[in-house]
């Protein structure tokens, strides 16, 4: 996923490094390139509990690295400590191999993009004020920094229309669009995002994950994002890191090889017993044996998949169709060719065979 794209960044008083990052406008060739590394990171209260305990990855450059778990398993602590909103107890945090306790707090968090739930807008402010709260604070001029602010609601799939309202005039997904683009604003390299669709219903939440990695795929941010839900990590990352209670990392990983190859049983047991399925998603369609169409039509109804998806997408298909059959279609959407339930099924198993 990562690309190489010019990026602007903010700050007088980093270092060298780090002003590379969130400086001057750049462009640097971030294959390989890690940006923010945990060392040996634990974090300890007064009271003796522990949230983190020694934690140490790595989240590249240019991808999105999620944090998953159950509650009290540290993940938001550990998203939280990497904009020193809470501070490390021992260990270190890098940012492109400085620490991040060697920038001053208010400039390094004024060049992270941090996203929350139930998206953290200030109420008494108008949408577009809301998007252009950063660039203000670090002296962007006000029409240029609304220019940018209204590009980045349209970026977002917002009507500009909707500039002028209050947040309580927007629906919980609207509001989440603002948050989203209001950590875009100052053109940020690196994005925090804590649990930024959980308070959304299911339908708006897959159009809002959906429109996420749209924009990723965009701007190659590098992303560090929490959720709790495992089929959101597996969806959204390019890693992910299971946590468990105490904030001691379980694996890291891969979403595939998560899901196929979970390295002990609480692994397991929250990727749950249908991490088989779930897998399916990593899958490519573009193997299965098609039938001819001959003079079969699309009628009203008709369940398709795209032949460059994932078996998963297929075999969803062909089994919520009333016929038990899935038409697969090329990137223009014309279709291809049929398959049915049961010849996906056979697919499957020799493909698992083949394999094992």
């Amino acid at each position: 996923m990562p690309h190489n794209r010019p990026y602007a960044r903010q700050g007088a008083d980093l270092s060298p490094r780090l002003r590379t990052i969130m400086g001057d406008r750049v462009r640097k060739d971030r294959q390989g390139v890690v940006l923010i590394e945990f060392e040996s990171v634990s974090k300890r209260y007064d009271d003796g509990t522990v949230a983190v305990d020694n934690l140490s990855l790595t989240a590249a450059n240019g991808e999105i690295t999620v944090l998953v778990g159950p509650s009290g398993c540290g993940k938001t602590t550990s998203l939280r400590m990497i904009n020193r909103t809470i501070a490390v107890t021992s260990g270190r945090i890098l940012v492109d191999g400085d620490d991040i306790r060697s920038v001053d707090a208010v400039k390094l968090r004024r060049g992270i993009g941090y996203v929350i739930q139930q998206a953290g807008l200030f109420p008494h402010r108008t949408v577009l004020d809301n998007v252009t709260t950063v660039p203000r604070l670090l002296g962007v001029d006000r029409r240029e920094a609304n220019k940018r602010g209204m590009e980045l609601l349209e970026r977002v799939g917002l009507d500009p229309h909707l500039a002028r309202r209050y947040p309580v005039q927007l629906s919980g997904g609207q509001q989440q669009r603002v948050g989203v683009a209001r950590a875009l604003a100052a053109d940020p390299s690196i994005m925090l995002m804590d649990e930024p669709f959980s308070a959304v219903d299911p339908v708006v939440r897959m159009g809002l994950q959906d429109e996420f990695l749209r924009l990723q795929q965009d701007l190659g941010k590098t992303i560090v994002f929490v959720t709790h839900d495992i089929d959101e990590a597996v969806k959204l990352g390019d890693k992910v890191a299971v946590l468990e209670v105490g904030g001691r990392l379980a694996q890291f990983d891969s979403p595939a090889n998560l899901l196929s190859k979970p390295v002990d049983e609480f692994v397991e047991q929250f990727i749950g017993r249908d991490r088989g399925y779930r897998a399916l998603g990593f899958l490519p369609a573009s193997e299965l044996p098609l039938q001819d169409l001959n003079a079969t039509a699309i009628g009203p109804g008709a369940k398709t998949f795209p032949r460059s998806g994932s078996l998963r997408a297929a075999l969803d298909a062909a089994l919520t169709s009333s016929d038990g059959r899935a038409f697969a279609l090329d990137d223009d959407g014309t279709a291809i060719g049929l398959i049915s339930q049961s010849e996906i099924s056979a697919f499957i198993v020799t493909k698992h065979a083949a394999v094992s």
